[in-house]
């Protein structure tokens, strides 16, 4: 059997993170007997020479390498309607399921999910070292920077809601090639989140312990410009998910805007996303 040897820096944050990662894959993996949720499936762990390894399953390449490659080998365009679909009903059961755990990934992007099948459109959701259980003592600073939820930034408690905000993100993503909140600064990154889906709730604002970095009292967004150390008003660019995805079906936008709702109370659990219209639309099958 194939498999894929992980080899720990030995370095005390790396193999701490480590180990809290294992403890969590052993803790997933054992609710999930026959691997149905599209979770990594971890092996064995070892140490060898005061390094720690950690054997888990051998997958192919992660969702951002092969995006990339696909579109500059010019070949067939691999992400199709029918295939994003298929990739978010796996992405939604893998969430659904670790949600049910009580657990929220914390920092799911295009480099975290695996291809497990280019045939059969099967992916791994992997990376669970940022994991942590919605009763822990929740550190602000979750999230890659393009991924992350507008109530992390903002400093409100936040919940497995932004593990929702950052699907929404890759599916727009793996449609158009691009990055869709494209930012230099979280200040810039809330200017587009805002000029793409729209203004962010006065009560969120009012809430936020971070709000006062990017909003002024009058809620005018602004950055710091670090060579003149003066603030600088941003203008958000107005536009919207229909213009940013061109490729997409209708029923596709819907759903990433679903997802993409910037007041968490309105955005959709797992299970509830799983339940929009646009993941039953009956395809052309994926071609094995």
């Amino acid at each position: 059997m194939d498999v894929c040897v992980k080899i720990i820096k030995n370095n005390k944050d790396f193999f701490d993170q480590s180990l809290d990662e294992i403890k969590l894959l052993k803790y997933i993996n054992k609710h999930d007997p026959a691997d149905q949720f599209h979770i990594l499936r971890l092996y064995d762990y070892f140490y060898y020479r005061e390094h720690l390894l950690i054997v888990c399953e051998l997958l192919k390449a992660n969702l951002y390498e092969f995006h990339k490659f696909n579109r500059e080998s010019g070949g067939e365009v691999y992400f199709t309607m029918p295939r994003l679909q298929s990739i978010t009903i796996q992405c939604l059961e893998a969430l659904q399921f670790l949600h049910g755990l009580g657990l929220i990934h914390c920092d799911l992007k295009p480099e975290n999910i695996l291809v497990k099948s280019y045939s059969r459109c099967e992916i791994k959701v992997i990376d669970l070292g940022s994991s942590c259980f919605e009763t822990d003592h929740l550190c602000s600073y979750v999230q890659s920077r393009s991924y992350r939820a507008p109530e992390v930034i903002l400093g409100l408690p936040y919940n497995q809601k932004i593990d929702i905000w950052s699907l929404g993100c890759i599916l727009a993503e793996l449609c158009t090639g691009n990055v869709l909140f494209q930012n230099d600064s979280l200040a810039t990154l809330l200017a587009r989140v805002i000029g793409v889906i729209g203004p962010i709730d006065q009560s969120m604002l009012a809430r936020g312990r971070d709000t006062h970095k990017y909003f002024t009292k009058n809620h005018m967004l602004y950055e710091r410009n670090l060579e003149s150390n003066r603030l600088e008003y941003l203008i958000p660019k107005r536009s919207s998910l229909r213009h940013r995805l061109p490729m997409g079906d209708q029923g596709f936008v819907d759903f990433v805007s679903h997802l993409l709702e910037v007041t968490p109370e309105k955005r959709p659990t797992a299970s509830e996303a799983l339940k929009h219209p646009w993941l039953s639309f009956p395809y052309e099958p994926i071609s094995s």
